[in-house]
């Protein structure tokens, strides 16, 4: 299977139709990939706060439409990062908002199959707390290999829910074998970055393909260091700080075959039953 991630730089003086014209340009480059990644909240700014208001958009918005023509185009499964999404039917979450942190996955038609609510919002009271409901669901999507290899099961996360392990227990017990997580993920702690996406590979015996925002905006430097990894906890892929893009062959054999050989998995214990 191959696979494109895209490390997109971005900084504060593209508009959001440039920004979106030049991703698409990115995606339709990466035509014979099967699954081309994109990061987190691209469009929106992952830090820019005040413009998420203004540019939240539905998942049929311009930038859904834009990344589901490319994905057509380059004949890819495009997972086309997050938007701010705002329904288009003026639904709200318990919480009284209506902008949710929406990851959309198009697949070689253009046609939407997979959206995923992000569920653990990053601020502490503020940011996304403040301004966005948080999901409630899984997502997982079926990624083929065009070459004739075993497909994928890639369970959908974000960002900040990297942080949160029983996620990615949830999401093998729904069957993952790979997990895509894009991320707006700060250079401040980008080591926890690093280190978080290898635990949740080894972990969960899954590869892990890791894709982070570049540049510079709304004042905070991005991380960078996108990454693939294998469930043996190898590293087949890892970007520098900069715009890149990482191309990688995966043999999904790999997970069933080490499941198999260090079957981790099967002496899990928790939860306890309560007495």
């Amino acid at each position: 299977m191959r696979i494109a991630v895209i490390q997109l730089a971005y900084g504060d003086e593209e508009s959001v139709e440039q920004r979106t014209e030049r991703v698409a340009a990115l995606v339709r480059t990466q035509a014979g990939h099967d699954l081309v990644v994109l990061p987190e909240l691209w469009s929106a700014g992952g830090f820019d706060y005040p413009a998420w208001e203004q540019r939240a958009q539905a998942v049929d918005g311009p930038v859904a439409q834009a990344m589901a023509t490319a994905a057509r185009d380059a004949g890819v499964m495009l997972h086309a990062g997050s938007i701010v999404e705002r329904p288009a039917d003026g639904q709200r979450g318990p919480e009284g908002k209506d902008l949710w942190n929406t990851s959309l996955v198009f697949d070689r038609d253009g046609d939407l199959v997979a959206a995923y609510r992000k569920i653990h919002r990053f601020g502490f009271g503020a940011g996304e707390p403040k301004l966005m409901e948080a999901g409630d669901r899984l997502a997982l999507v079926d990624v083929p290999d065009s070459a004739g290899g075993p497909a994928a099961r890639a369970a959908l996360s974000t960002c900040y829910d990297l942080r949160f392990p029983e996620l990615y227990r949830a999401q093998v017990d729904a069957g993952a074998t790979m997990f895509v997580i894009p991320a707006a993920w700060p250079m401040a702690r980008v080591r926890h970055w690093t280190l978080l996406a290898h635990a949740r590979a080894i972990e969960d015996q899954c590869v892990v393909v890791a894709c982070n925002t570049a540049g510079t905006h709304a004042g905070h430097e991005m991380g960078g260091h996108s990454q693939v990894v294998l469930p043996t906890g190898d590293v087949l892929a890892v970007a520098g700080s900069g715009e890149q893009v990482l191309s990688v062959e995966v043999d999904m054999t790999v997970v069933d075959d080490y499941r198999e050989s260090f079957p981790v998995l099967r002496d899990r214990r928790l939860p306890f039953q309560r007495a």
